[in-house]
Protein backbone atom coordinates (compact mmCIF):
# COMPACT_ATOMS: atom_id res chain seq x y z
CA UNK A 1 0.00 0.00 0.00
CA UNK A 2 2.86 2.36 0.71
CA UNK A 3 4.39 1.90 -2.74
CA UNK A 4 1.11 2.94 -4.34
CA UNK A 5 1.14 6.18 -2.35
CA UNK A 6 4.76 6.82 -3.30
CA UNK A 7 4.00 6.13 -6.97
CA UNK A 8 1.06 8.52 -6.92
CA UNK A 9 3.13 11.23 -5.25
CA UNK A 10 6.00 10.75 -7.70
CA UNK A 11 3.62 10.88 -10.66
CA UNK A 12 2.06 14.08 -9.31
CA UNK A 13 5.47 15.70 -8.91
CA UNK A 14 6.53 14.64 -12.42
CA UNK A 15 3.29 15.97 -13.91
CA UNK A 16 3.58 19.25 -12.01
CA UNK A 17 7.17 19.67 -13.20
CA UNK A 18 6.16 19.00 -16.80
CA UNK A 19 3.28 21.49 -16.51
CA UNK A 20 5.49 24.25 -15.12
CA UNK A 21 8.15 23.59 -17.75
CA UNK A 22 5.60 23.67 -20.57
CA UNK A 23 4.00 26.86 -19.31
CA UNK A 24 7.42 28.48 -18.97
CA UNK A 25 8.35 27.55 -22.53
CA UNK A 26 5.02 28.82 -23.87
CA UNK A 27 5.41 32.10 -22.00
CA UNK A 28 8.98 32.51 -23.23
CA UNK A 29 7.95 31.78 -26.81
CA UNK A 30 5.11 34.31 -26.52
CA UNK A 31 7.50 36.97 -25.20
CA UNK A 32 10.21 36.26 -27.78
CA UNK A 33 7.98 36.20 -30.88
CA UNK A 34 8.18 39.96 -31.61
CA UNK A 35 11.94 39.94 -31.10
CA UNK A 36 12.34 36.98 -33.46
CA UNK A 37 10.23 38.72 -36.11
CA UNK A 38 12.38 41.82 -35.94
CA UNK A 39 15.59 39.75 -36.04
CA UNK A 40 14.37 37.77 -39.07
CA UNK A 41 13.35 40.98 -40.85
CA UNK A 42 16.79 42.48 -40.25
CA UNK A 43 18.68 39.33 -41.29
CA UNK A 44 19.75 40.34 -44.78
CA UNK A 45 22.73 38.00 -45.19
CA UNK A 46 20.93 34.88 -43.93
CA UNK A 47 23.16 34.51 -40.90
CA UNK A 48 20.34 33.47 -38.55
CA UNK A 49 19.09 30.67 -40.80
CA UNK A 50 22.64 29.40 -41.21
CA UNK A 51 23.19 29.41 -37.44
CA UNK A 52 19.92 27.56 -36.86
CA UNK A 53 20.86 24.89 -39.40
CA UNK A 54 24.30 24.50 -37.85
CA UNK A 55 22.81 24.22 -34.37
CA UNK A 56 20.33 21.54 -35.51
CA UNK A 57 23.14 19.58 -37.14
CA UNK A 58 25.29 19.90 -34.01
CA UNK A 59 22.39 18.78 -31.81
CA UNK A 60 21.73 15.76 -34.00
CA UNK A 61 25.38 14.73 -33.84
CA UNK A 62 25.28 15.00 -30.02
CA UNK A 63 22.18 12.79 -29.94
CA UNK A 64 23.93 10.22 -32.14
CA UNK A 65 26.97 10.30 -29.87
CA UNK A 66 24.75 9.76 -26.85
CA UNK A 67 23.12 6.76 -28.54
CA UNK A 68 26.54 5.29 -29.34
CA UNK A 69 27.43 5.47 -25.67
CA UNK A 70 29.97 8.27 -25.91
CA UNK A 71 29.81 10.86 -23.18
CA UNK A 72 30.74 14.50 -23.15
CA UNK A 73 33.30 15.31 -20.51
CA UNK A 74 32.43 17.57 -17.59
CA UNK A 75 35.17 20.00 -18.61
CA UNK A 76 33.69 20.34 -22.09
CA UNK A 77 30.17 20.72 -20.72
CA UNK A 78 31.23 23.58 -18.43
CA UNK A 79 33.43 25.34 -20.97
CA UNK A 80 32.41 28.94 -21.66
CA UNK A 81 33.26 28.39 -25.35
CA UNK A 82 31.05 25.31 -25.88
CA UNK A 83 28.49 27.26 -27.91
CA UNK A 84 31.15 28.53 -30.29
CA UNK A 85 31.98 25.08 -31.68
CA UNK A 86 30.23 25.85 -34.97
CA UNK A 87 32.78 28.61 -35.67
CA UNK A 88 35.76 26.27 -35.87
Amino acid sequence: MQTLAVDIAATFVDDATALVTGLGRALLRFAMTPIDRIANACDIAGVLTERRATFRMWRASRARARQDGRRISLLRRLSPFRHLAHLT
